[in-house]
């Protein structure tokens, strides 16, 4: 029963490491130092091009080169109709273009910047951009737990587009947040010294780390010294967070199989013994999946 209990808390995906490095990326801001920004002064706003489309845009500058294209060939003496066969385009098409004196007034329709689920969520984008994490993948997962509903193509795009080349903060490089995590699931003991600073660092700069830490010690605690009876008080204070969702579900995880997790935690018995047999019999199945009989698989299993 030991074992069950231990193993729902190492499976994914309620790992309580997974749990722990999940909260950690969302707070990844804590772990870059600020940096004092010096007073720069104010420049005068650059003026708005009446195009909605920003240069290098792939169909701003597909357009502007048709344009350019079909009014060469017609002030040179071209008819629209040869205009058209020469380009392989549609009348209409080059009607079109003919009548817009400049590309901009062909940018209408579809290809026009329009609202898109995402552009609530861009302003968070650009400030977690800013605090140092540029892994689009975490940063989808983050507004996915905010209640974004699209895919994560569409952040990876934004990211690409937008994000890509913008300057980040100068500074020290701060601790992943791997790393992080892992200070935080080792007994502060064993830490080596500067590991122990850098994670003290860490958590004066974000209380939300601080109690994540409070809440993982005190469950290894309980993990090492079979205190099963606070179970329920611990599951109680990590259901009680809000800044710290991934550590709330697994909490209340533990909650779907309570009584299997508290005699886990308080019986000294386990069945690591079984677990070993098991995993023995298994590895001597592959080892003989299409060798030999039943017979020289029963005495192997026997035997060894």
């Amino acid at each position: 029963v030991l074992e069950r209990s231990r193993n729902r808390a190492r499976t994914r995906p309620d790992n309580l490491g997974e749990a722990a490095e999940k909260c950690v990326y969302r707070h990844c801001g804590c772990l870059r130092p600020t940096p004092e920004q010096p007073e720069e002064p104010q420049e005068e706003p650059e003026p708005a091009t009446s195009s909605p489309w920003s240069t290098g845009h792939r169909f701003a500058e597909r357009t502007r080169a048709k344009h350019a294209t079909i009014h060469a060939l017609l002030a040179a003496g071209h008819s629209k109709r040869s205009v058209a066969r020469q380009l392989g385009m549609t009348l209409n098409t080059i009607l079109r273009f003919s009548r817009a004196t400049t590309p901009e007034e062909m940018f209408t329709g579809q290809w026009q910047n329009r609202a898109t689920k995402l552009d609530a969520y861009k302003p968070y984008l650009d400030q977690r951009w800013q605090e140092g994490c540029t892994n689009a993948w975490k940063l989808w997962e983050e507004i996915k737990e905010q209640g974004y509903p699209r895919g994560y193509a569409g952040v990876r795009d934004y990211v690409s587009r937008n994000l890509r080349g913008k300057p980040q903060p100068v500074g020290p490089r701060p601790p992943s947040a791997h790393a992080v995590t892992r200070w935080l699931l080792t007994h502060p003991d064993a830490l080596p010294e500067i590991d122990r600073l850098q994670l003290k660092a860490v958590l004066a700069n974000c209380p939300e780390l601080t109690a994540l830490s409070e809440h993982v010690r005190s469950f290894g605690h309980m993990v090492a010294h079979l205190q099963g009876d606070h179970l329920l008080a611990w599951i109680e204070a990590a259901t009680s967070t809000t800044d710290l969702p991934s550590l709330r579900h697994f909490a209340q995880h533990l909650e779907r199989d309570l009584d299997a997790v508290m005699a886990g935690l308080t019986l000294p018995w386990n069945s690591g013994v079984v677990e070993g047999h098991v995993n023995r019999i298994k590895m001597l199945k592959r080892q003989m999946f299409g060798r030999a009989g039943f017979a020289l698989l029963r005495k192997r299993v026997l035997l060894s």
